[in-house]
């Protein structure tokens, strides 16, 4: 964080790397101990990453934070710094081949007696094989059981010692008690399989976790370490980092495109599957912008660099992608309720089965073994992976597929989705218009009107405006200066051409200026009719506003946008067109499309408000838009997808951005929000039933605390396994 920003008094925002947390408790205990420095306005902790967002006053710093971390328990470091290589010196799954080597021998006479083979173990060579498991492997446990002890909190670490070290220390009651009187039954092998049980599933949980990022680790994998800079026309091998822009860059054939650019000299094919989901390669040439972590096919390309480093277009997908996968999904607050009081009452439900069980048979070996139990299986793990392994790998296979989703609140809002606002330029259309007809009054030519109109827009970024200019330059017709030109939002522009006060604008201007089409009526119904847009180009005068002509432009409706259409209406979706186009324009593509609902003619103003109207209603509404214009409504739906075709503007409005200008990833983006909302809900269905049924069977005694181990190993891998399922998710 720099000084100039704290000196602004700007929010500052830290992300962490937090260590140690075990489970959605510990998650809780984090956010309480940060929210409690002053200053701190916002926590969200991620348990699947084990990473913590906060938002705080420029007067905190990251010291304040890490050490309010380590008071509850736990450890921080910023997620930048390095990572300590010391702590690779073993590999992860050693300690559990080493705990599954120990406790084999314990373990081993329960599984031959159900093959008839009668063997055990002396209790004293049981001692010796459960003491290293219980006290060197198992010591995680004691270890960060006591850091929630001392933050009068509790969390799984504490049950599983708790559980473990009753069973251990039960055995060496009764090995004592009765050493001279025959060996009795001993419970080593309970307190070793519950340990050993646990670091397996906690291993094959951080594996399968991984497998939850590996859309990540893809876009990291893209950045390109050097770049073939040309500078004073000497080719020099620069590490990418230190490419200014503006500076020259060759690509040759099969190498990854380092920068964000421009070609400026040569063509070729660039496969740009990874970042945008496109499949097939696609062609690029002299004018065309490129994209860094592309690869290029065949031609040798000269680029020149827009943009380096954080700036780039991947650096911005990883980090949405990033930002998506630590957000905490609005689901998960209530998850961190439950989980608030889950230890608490699994300590309360144990000590009630031990003096149960005590009070009813006299029996307080059995009752301990079975509040053991009670403990062991009472794992609120997999309330904690449910939702975040789910959200990581949903947001991983949307960008695989070129849906950028920007927010957890927007994958989750997604799902409930009924509703669909198309914005129709650019969006369901090529966006890229031309001229088709040109129509003038008496007295006028139809070059005198192109090149008049041509003189308003020249400076114009407006796609119609780009296709009157290349309309004039096909022609070759001069074009006068104009001069005072001036916007009129959502209607047209205006300016002083040749001592003429000009307007060019929508025919809706042409109505609020009260001014009548005449003889050019028949021809703007036609264009109309046929789906052009028409634009009037009118003059000011002390008498009033005289019609001189009319423009009709035409933009060819998307390939794909018909299969959109019925894709989202096979969801049950319903679709609204909703555009400051003409009404005759908008009926054309509508009907072309399948979309009954026509919103025509609306001020960019009056988007949001459309769309407002739509959620009053009582809808779940989507809007999709690519302009500046489509900001307002975009903010104001439930979700906002843009294209990133558009403005940046749009981009940044939106939730959700789509990486190609593609309807279809429309729908597909609703179909993984709404198969990752049902992971959510279907990890958490089970995370909770483990518990529902797994407590009262331990408590009635039905589950010796071996079982209880397994059972809760397998409740947080199935949880994670779960979530894995979505890697497999293909558009349809």
């Amino acid at each position: 964080m720099s000084t100039s920003i704290a000196a602004l008094g700007q929010p500052a925002a830290f992300d962490l790397q937090v260590l140690g947390m075990t489970c959605a408790s510990c998650v809780l205990r984090v956010e309480k101990a940060l929210m409690k420095v002053p200053g701190v306005s916002a926590v969200s902790v991620n348990l699947a990453t084990e990473r913590a967002t906060v938002q705080a006053t420029p007067q905190v710093s990251e010291a304040d934070l890490n050490q309010a971390v380590e008071k509850a328990g736990y450890s921080a470091r910023s997620v930048a710094a390095p990572i300590n290589p010391a702590r690779r010196l073993v590999p992860d799954w050693l300690p559990v081949a080493a705990s599954i080597a120990l406790t084999l021998p314990l373990v081993a006479p329960m599984l031959l007696q159900v093959f008839g083979i009668e063997w055990m173990l002396s209790g004293w060579l049981q001692l010796a094989l459960a003491t290293p498991v219980q006290f060197w492997l198992g010591s995680r446990f004691y270890l960060a059981g006591w850091r929630a002890v001392r933050a009068r909190s509790g969390n799984m670490d504490l049950l599983v010692a708790l559980g473990t070290s009753a069973a251990f220390g039960l055995s060496i009651y009764l090995l004592l008690k009765h050493a001279e009187h025959g060996m009795p039954h001993l419970y080593f092998e309970a307190s070793a399989a519950v340990i050993t049980l646990v670091l397996l599933g906690k291993w094959l949980e951080a594996r399968a976790k991984r497998g939850t990022t590996a859309a990540l680790q893809a876009l990291n994998a893209l950045r390109p370490d050097v770049a073939r800079v040309l500078r004073a026309g000497i080719e020099t091998e620069l590490p990418a980092g230190l490419v200014r822009i503006g500076d020259l860059v060759l690509v040759r054939p099969g190498d990854r495109v380092p920068v964000d650019g421009e070609v400026v000299d040569g063509s070729s094919h660039l496969n740009e599957s990874l970042i945008s989901g496109e499949s097939l390669p696609v062609a690029k040439t002299v004018g065309d912008r490129v994209t860094g972590g592309s690869v290029n096919a065949e031609g040798v390309l000269t680029l020149k660099t827009l943009a380096v480093g954080t700036e780039t277009t991947l650096a911005r997908i990883i980090r949405l992608v990033e930002s998506a996968q630590a957000a905490k999904a609005p689901i998960q607050r209530i998850v961190d309720r439950v989980s608030a009081v889950f230890v608490p009452v699994v300590l309360g439900l144990a000590l009630l089965t031990f003096l149960a069980w005590a009070a009813a048979t006299g029996n307080w070996e059995q009752a301990l073994v079975n509040a053991v139990a009670v403990l062991v299986i009472a794992c609120p793990c997999a309330l904690g992976l449910a939702t975040p392994t789910a959200i990581m790998a949903g947001t991983g296979v949307a960008a695989q597929q070129g849906v950028l989703i920007k927010d957890a609140q927007a994958l989750e809002l997604a799902h409930a989705v009924n509703t669909v606002v198309f914005d129709k330029t650019g969006t369901l259309t090529e966006g890229r218009p031309s001229l088709v007809a040109v129509h003038a009054v008496s007295g006028l030519t139809e070059s005198e009107v192109l090149a008049l109109s041509a003189a308003l827009q020249k400076n114009s970024e407006h796609p119609l405006a780009r296709a009157v200019m290349d309309q004039v330059r096909d022609l070759r017709l001069p074009v006068p200066e104009a001069r005072d030109a001036r916007a009129l939002p959502g209607r047209g522009l205006e300016a002083v051409v040749r001592g003429q006060q000009l307007t060019l604008g929508s025919s809706r201007l042409l109505r609020e200026l009260g001014v009548d089409p005449g003889v050019l009526a028949l021809d703007a119904q036609r264009l109309e009719a046929q789906g052009s847009s028409i634009s009037w180009l009118m003059q000011k005068t002390g008498q009033g506003v005289s019609l001189l002509g009319l423009l009709a432009f035409g933009d060819s409706i998307k390939a794909s946008s018909r299969q959109a259409v019925e894709r989202l209406h096979a969801l049950g979706v319903e679709t609204v067109l909703l555009t400051g186009d003409t009404r005759g324009s908008a009926m054309v593509v509508g009907q072309a499309l399948g979309i009954r609902q026509i919103e025509a003619e609306v001020l960019p103003a009056d988007k949001a408000a459309v769309v407002q109207s739509l959620r009053a209603a009582g809808k779940t509404v989507a809007m999709v838009g690519d302009g500046i214009n489509d900001a307002p409504a975009l903010a104001a739906a439930d979700v906002g997808i843009a294209m990133a075709t558009g403005t940046d503007v749009a981009m940044e409005t939106a939730g959700i951005t789509l990486m190609r200008g593609d309807p279809q990833l429309v729908a597909a983006s609703l179909d993984i929000s709404r198969r990752t909302y049902a992971t959510i809900k279907r990890g958490l269905f089970w995370a909770f039933i483990y518990n529902l049924v797994g407590i009262p069977l331990a408590a009635l005694g039905l589950l010796n605390p071996m079982l209880a181990g397994a059972a809760m190993a397998f409740s947080s891998v199935s949880v994670v396994a779960n979530a894995l399922l979505l890697r497999r998710w293909k558009a349809r």
